[in-house]
Parts: structure tokens; sequence; C-alpha cells
């Protein structure tokens, strides 16, 4: 009788701890299966690229999982029984069960101001930037250009925004922020940020809040309206309500409750990463929903996993955030450094080499997805003991 881990989501968490599943753990033992939705990889870090117009190469994960010995399951995940262990999903097989579960479903745009899911456009999925792509091309294809409306100052908007300014050049591109643009940078990046704007043409209007998006306008708060051909939302990210309705313990944002090991404190057979986990750092504070986290926190999980199913010693991770890396177009950046509270540092590296450098942060985040089981312990580990499925057995 194998154990049988699932994993939900093939994001950068999913993905990568899947694979480092695969590796350490005997096969003799374990049974490890992928749900995904999408059949490909997708490189959420460049989806505003894509939306730009750049092409991004696809990695099918039947590719990514070759060799690994990983099942993969193309389905959509529409709920978890942590009693019974099983996940309900959008396919002819209909359930999977599971004896340890790695929840890594990820996030999407954040809704909740009316009109966003009708008229607005993301970036949080391939689809959903593809779409954004198709509008932006029948804007430019009339000769007349057009407007753009990106709302949200946070670090999706900003690359949003300056993405699009400097690959289509002949639209107008707003950037609306809540708040001052660039709060949570030093002053010294701010003025960069600033700059950029200025060079890229970009409208900035600062402490302006949104409160309803139409189809060719967006309604600010004091009445103002804004005329907009494209409205790109990225004013914020939630995660859905599978694990709230599995009866996992969840934030008010839905986001599941963990140890320090990435374990559910409701449920010990059920472990999250990534954007779906409300994880503390050693500083404290919430880990921020971010490439860096998902690694963070998919390594810990992993480390927790496999020291508990072979009875070895569960080693702590680091669960700390540096800082923000936000690109400026193709050939400029900020990276900005934070301290132990997460309030921003005096340094920050701006420019073509803040650029070089994110552009070598992406293209190592996509080799490791694409290379999951490279340079981790050739040995493979036995389980400590067999799955214990008495329980289930009498659910059922």
């Amino acid at each position: 009788m194998k154990h049988r881990i699932v994993v939900l989501g093939a994001g950068y968490a999913g993905a990568y701890a899947a694979g480092i599943l695969a590796r350490r753990l005997s096969p003799a033992d374990t049974e490890i299966t992928v749900v995904n939705a999408e059949p490909h990889f997708v490189e959420r870090m460049r989806l505003h690229q894509l939306a730009a117009g750049h092409e991004l190469e696809t990695r099918r994960l039947e590719d990514v999982f070759a060799g690994t010995g990983i099942r993969l399951r193309l389905a959509r995940v529409t709920a978890v029984d942590p009693e019974r262990r099983v996940v309900t999903v959008a396919d002819a097989g209909g359930e999977l069960g599971y004896d340890t579960l790695l929840y890594a479903l990820g996030s999407h745009v954040a809704g909740g101001v009316p009109g966003v899911a009708e008229h607005a456009f993301d970036v949080t999925g391939r689809a959903s930037a593809l779409r954004l792509r198709e509008r932006l091309d029948s804007l430019e294809g009339r000769g007349e250009g057009g407007n753009v409306l990106v709302v949200g100052d946070g670090l999706t908007g900003i690359e949003t925004a300056t993405e699009l300014a400097e690959s289509r050049p002949g639209l107008s591109v707003t950037l609306v922020a809540r708040e001052q643009l660039g709060a949570r940078l030093s002053a010294g990046a701010r003025g960069h940020l600033r700059q950029a704007c200025d060079r890229l043409g970009i409208t900035v209007l600062e402490h302006t809040g949104v409160e309803a998006v139409e189809a060719a306008r967006v309604l600010c708060a004091g009445g103002t309206a804004l005329t907009s051909d494209a409205t790109v939302w990225t004013a914020g990210f939630a995660v859905g309500p599978i694990a709230a309705a599995a009866g996992l313990e969840v934030t008010e944002a839905g986001r599941i409750v963990v140890d320090r090991t990435m374990r559910s404190v409701s449920h010990p057979d059920v472990y999250a990463a990534g954007d779906s986990v409300h994880a503390v750092g050693e500083n404290g504070l919430p880990l921020p929903m971010s490439c860096a986290s998902a690694g963070f926190t998919g390594i810990q999980a992993v480390e927790a996993i496999v020291g508990r199913l072979t009875g070895r010693e569960v080693p702590s991770t680091t669960l700390k955030y540096y800082g923000n890396h936000i690109s400026l177009g193709r050939r400029d950046a900020i990276f900005q450094l934070v301290d132990g509270d997460a309030r921003p540092k005096v340094w920050s590296l701006r420019g073509r080499t803040a650029a070089l450098l994110k552009k070598g942060i992406i293209r190592s985040s996509a080799w490791s997805m694409s290379h999951p089981t490279f340079g981790m312990p050739a040995r493979k580990r036995r389980l400590a003991a067999r799955p214990d499925r008495s329980a289930e057995a009498a659910v059922a």
C-alpha cells in the first residue's frame, strides 16, 4: 500500500515541490499526483509581458514531469473533503484520494468592486493575459490609439503599466494609484519610478480610489469619471473558496492557517504553500503573495512532509522576505531591499543593472520549474510506516 501524496496546483510552489518530493521519496512507498487545470506551466511573473505582445516559451507539464514518476491530472479542483481525505475534480474521474495533501492552488485577481468581473482585464492567468493582448491589438488596429487604465499601484500594476507603455507607445497609459506612487519604496526608488513613468509617458493619478468599472469608463471616488478603452485590474489578489469550504482553518481572507512547517493547524494531513498559505515569516509578519514566498513555503512544506513520512527531524527553512523587484519595461527596474519590519531600506538597486538581475531571476525560476528534480540528492528515502486508512474507511 503506497502513501498517496496529492499536490493541488502546478505553479511556482506546487510544481517545484512535487519534483523535490519525487526525487527524495522512494517510489516503492509513495505515489505522487499533481492536479492542475492548465496543461502548461505558467510564468506568472511574465504575464504582463505576454499581454504587451511578447511571446513566452510554453512548457508542458507533461514534459516537466517526464521521468519523475509524477502522475499529472489535468482537471479543475472543485472541492476538498479532509475528513474523507478526498479531492473532487471536474473530470470523468470525479474524486482523488490522498494520504498527504499539499495545497498550492494560488490566487486570482481580487474583485469586490462593481463591474470588475464584467468589464476589467487582468494578468493573473495566461488566458486572461491573452484576452487583454487581443483587446490592445484591436485598439492599435483602429489607428486611433486608445486609453488604457491600469488600476492598482502594487508591483503588478507598476510592471503592467510600464510594460504596456514601452511596448505599445501608440496607446495612452494611465496608472491609478490609491496611495502615493511607490509608497512602499525608499525615497530614491520612488524618484526613479516617477522618472520612468515620465520617460514612458504614463499619466499617474495618485490618491485615487475606484468605485466602479464600466465598459468604457472608470468611476472614481468623488464622482470623477475616467474614459477607458481597456481597464486592467491589478488592485489586489485573493484566494479561492475551496479551503474555507473544506473546513480548514483559514484567515478572514481565506488563506490556510499553518504552523511553522506549513502544516495545517486544523488538519495534520494537509500542508499549504504559495499564495494559498498564511505563513508567518521570521519577522513575525505574514509573508506576502509572491514568487519568492512560494519558493520558501514550498521548500518548507517539502522538508516537513519528507521528514515526518521518513521518521526524521523536520528542519526549519528560511521564511524571510528580502525585498521587492519591480520591472519598469525591459531595460529598467528597481530592486528595493526591506528591513526586518518589512519597511524599505534606504539603499536600492536601480536602472539597467536591476533589470538584468530581474531577468536572471526570472530565467532561473523558469529553469527550476522545468527541471524540478535537478540537484537534489539521488537517494530516495523509504517511509517509516504504511499509511493508515482506517478512519477513511470508517467515514466511507
